[in-house]
């Protein structure tokens, strides 16, 4: 059986479990044998795929029953009615995490059951404390409208976030520590907006500068590190956790001197030996940091090593945690599309054509294929020519097929400025030469035009 349909299985199995659980559980008391094997079960099945990932998501979204990234048609789960009427209470999605224990799967199910068996919305209703356990509503990242104002202000969270990351660049190398009081504020101004309006905050870590490279770095790992996560159902307290891992995974360079970190030429051995070190000065800085989180030292370890055995420090992992690998797409994405002393910026679809290659080798291959669907071959904000020679800026990525993105027309074939940009959704059209219907190629923006103005 593959991997994907094994997962399958025990999707079906764990919605099947789940679905007779609370169903029991409003006919019968709750010490009754056929409550209390149900809920077993259900347990039982979530911890075995809590193994492979750090959390769980059970949603109700459109028709279809949501576990992880898998979808099921609702009416092949009797659990999808179940939702549906606890959609009146606020509930549309069951997140659980790694720890999960049996008394909060039973907490769980009673919790439910008394909220299915009430007439009405009861917000009163006491909701018992459960640490691996979350309850919400589905948000749509996608359907998300981004506007003038939200690109301001996010543009203005940006900002503060990476003048915050070179005070915490500052200090490690004074002090040897990170203080990591500023790195939650940033990250969690940063986790917000991932998970508010995600498209605006994707499309500023575009943002290209020589000057600030290593600290639009930094943000720009840890934002597109938490949109990874996110996508996987990561949320909360773990999404932060991901954030401040991403964020802080190169601060080991601190202590790599700068003749070697800019040095437009190929390094010698000795040096590439010096700028290797940073995996093991990052972990240790982040060890002795006070009140970071567990995540961030090993993330910094090992962002450089690869699953098939190749990278650095030479030892040997036969797995790697699934925030270094969110960090380690991050890193690479952000840093071949970039300008740096030593190399030239790449386009978004050469760099996402690179990671592909790369799928079972050096990168897990749906975990590059998820971070290609969130992207789009085209990201939010790239300038694009269109098959009728306008200028438009990605507006929104379309997962079913990225080369068709929503573009907004800012700059028409003859060369004129559109006053009100044109929106078209180039998945919804048919190819025509006398319309703009497809990308011809990406284009660099004029020089006193900014793409991110049409956003």
């Amino acid at each position: 059986m593959s991997d994907r349909s094994r997962r399958h299985a025990l999707s079906e199995e764990l919605l099947r479990r789940f679905g007779a659980a609370l169903r029991g559980a409003q006919l019968y008391a709750p010490g009754h044998p056929l409550v209390r094997s149900n809920t077993a079960g259900f347990a039982e099945i979530a911890g075995r795929m809590l193994e492979v990932s750090p959390t769980l998501s059970i949603a109700l979204v459109g028709d279809e029953v949501v576990v992880g990234d898998l979808p099921t048609p609702r009416g092949g789960s009797t659990l999808g009615e179940l939702l549906v009427k606890l959609k009146a209470h606020g509930i549309e999605r069951v997140t659980l995490e790694r720890g999960l224990t049996l008394d909060e799967v039973i907490a769980l199910v009673n919790a439910l059951t008394r909220r299915l068996q009430a007439t009405m919305a009861s917000p009163d209703l006491p909701w018992p404390e459960l640490p691996h356990v979350r309850v919400g509503q589905v948000r749509v990242d996608q359907r998300v409208e981004t506007s003038l104002a939200d690109m301001a202000t996010i543009r203005n969270l940006y900002t503060k976030a990476s003048e915050t990351a070179a005070r915490l660049w500052e200090t490690a190398a004074e002090e040897g520590v990170s203080r990591s009081e500023d790195v939650r504020t940033v990250v969690q101004d940063l986790a917000q907006a991932v998970a508010q309006n995600r498209s605006a905050l994707l499309a500023l870590t575009s943002i290209r500068t020589t000057d600030t490279y290593t600290f639009t770095h930094m943000v720009n790992v840890s934002i597109l590190t938490m949109a990874q996560a996110r996508g996987l159902g990561i949320d909360g307290a773990l999404l932060r956790e991901f954030g401040v891992a991403g964020l802080m995974h190169d601060i080991g360079k601190v202590r790599t001197p700068p003749g070697i970190l800019t040095k437009p030429d190929r390094l010698s051995p000795d040096e590439l030996a010096i700028m290797r070190r940073h995996a093991v000065d990052g972990a240790e800085i982040l060890r002795r940091t006070p009140d970071i989180t567990p995540l961030a030292p090993i993330v910094a370890f090992e962002h450089h090593l690869r699953p098939d055995g190749s990278g650095y420090p030479e030892v040997k992992r036969p797995e790697l945690n699934l925030a270094t690998v969110l960090t380690s797409i991050a890193d690479v994405y952000d840093a071949m599309r970039s300008k740096r002393p030593y190399q030239q910026s790449h386009p978004s679809h050469r760099v996402l054509a690179v990671l592909k290659g790369e799928e079972g080798r050096r990168f897990d291959q749906n975990l590059v294929r998820r971070f290609v669907q969130l992207m789009g071959i085209y990201p939010v904000g790239t300038l694009v020519r269109l098959n009728t020679g306008a200028l438009a800026v990605v507006a929104r990525a379309y997962p079913p097929d990225p080369y068709r993105p929503r573009v907004r027309i800012v700059i028409a074939p003859d060369g004129r400025r559109v006053d009100v940009p044109v929106e078209v959704d180039l998945w919804a059209v048919e190819p025509a030469p006398s319309r703009p219907s497809s990308i011809a190629a990406p284009a660099e923006a004029p020089r006193d035009f900014d793409p991110l103005t049409a956003l």
